[in-house]
């Protein structure tokens, strides 16, 4: 059954007109979904009860439910979101406030999942040792920015497919979800604060370059050299870095934009002088950024988070052959919400 939400305008004043309604209340009806964000068609009070009845029997409607809300002591919240099937998934809310109480907040990202567990199975991460369950839809995409911004009753500023799962994978629906993100009245995010983070798929990295908007693209690196890469994350093996590379390069020229390179720095293993030297081989040729990402413990994983003067290291050694680097700070960690440590997957 098609989602009402999914819609456009067009196709809901063919919905109503099924229903014998007059063409004006496909308008009133978008903007209670996109606008208001309601999933209830009761709240649709200038709507007949009749025609809320016909909606409900033709559309239901469905809400994610908040089966548990955590709170890190650096304002992170991490939500479980129950879908109506059963499927559970993680989502973090990341608030950057004017002022050292948190009195007021300046920027609000939102981390959300693209699909239930991740078949990738990378080494590091905790969602990949959970298996996979299925793809979500747009809707379900849509529905963790707007219980986020519900909560912190505040307007969602940046959005990012960093949470559980390979946005890659649910090509379709992930970009019917952007859009939505990036055009609904009720969040109208900027399509230069909408990040997909990809662990490098190649066909998705140059569909992505071909979309007209100017959506953000982070590739999860981890390591360039092709025996490192393939140990930490195996399901890549047939995607060389080689061509990864030069898809990264015609990304640049096609979209104009940059791309940024994601490395989760792990103790003894991607962390070496000559990992580094490789990472700056890697990037001639590509407009990019680098950001070095603390590894986060993940329980069950022998791997050790290098240390911060390893990072520091990196740093320098990056910059001073002309690539711009940074440490991203990792937020969430103590609810297990920061990056690679979202586990909740699974029906209820």
């Amino acid at each position: 059954m098609t989602d009402i939400r999914e819609m456009d305008i067009t196709e809901l004043e063919s919905v109503v007109a099924e229903l014998g309604e007059p063409k004006f209340r496909a308008k009133q009806i978008f903007e209670w979904l996109h606008k208001h964000t309601v999933s209830d068609y009761d709240k649709m009070t200038n709507l007949s009860k009749a025609l809320r009845s016909k909606l409900a029997e033709a559309y239901p409607l469905s809400e994610a439910e908040q089966v548990l809300v955590e709170s890190s002591d650096d304002g992170t919240r991490k939500y479980v979101l129950e879908l109506e099937d059963g499927a559970t998934v993680e989502t973090v809310g990341m608030p950057v406030s004017f002022d050292e109480k948190g009195n007021r907040i300046k920027r609000l990202t939102v981390c959300f999942s693209s699909q239930a567990g991740c078949p990738m199975e990378c080494a590091f991460c905790a969602t990949g040792h959970e298996g996979f369950l299925r793809n979500l839809s747009s809707s379900e995409i849509v529905e963790q920015i707007v219980a986020v911004q519900e909560d912190f009753n505040t307007p969602v500023s940046n959005v990012v497919a960093m949470g559980q799962g390979e946005p890659f994978l649910n090509y379709d629906n992930l970009l019917g979800a952007l859009r939505r993100i990036n055009t609904d009245p009720g969040l109208r995010v900027g399509a230069r604060k909408i990040t997909v983070s990809t662990c490098g798929l190649i066909e998705g990295i140059q569909r992505f370059g071909r979309e007209p908007e100017q959506f953000r693209l982070a590739v999860s690196l981890h390591s360039a050299r092709q025996r490192t890469r393939d140990q930490l994350m195996p399901k890549l093996a047939n995607q060389p870095l080689d061509h990864l590379q030069q898809a990264l390069i015609e990304y640049n020229h096609e979209s104009g934009r940059r791309v940024t390179l994601e490395y989760m720095l792990i103790a003894g293993i991607n962390d070496s002088d000559a990992e580094m030297d490789a990472l700056a081989v890697f990037c001639e040729g590509i407009n990019c950024h680098v950001n070095i990402i603390p590894f986060n413990p993940v329980d069950g994983l022998r791997f050790k988070a290098s240390g911060r003067s390893m990072m520091q290291h990196w740093v320098k050694g990056l910059s001073g052959v002309g690539i711009p680097v940074n440490v991203r700070n990792s937020r969430g960690g103590d609810i297990h919400g920061a990056c690679g440590q979202l586990k909740e997957v699974g029906m209820r």
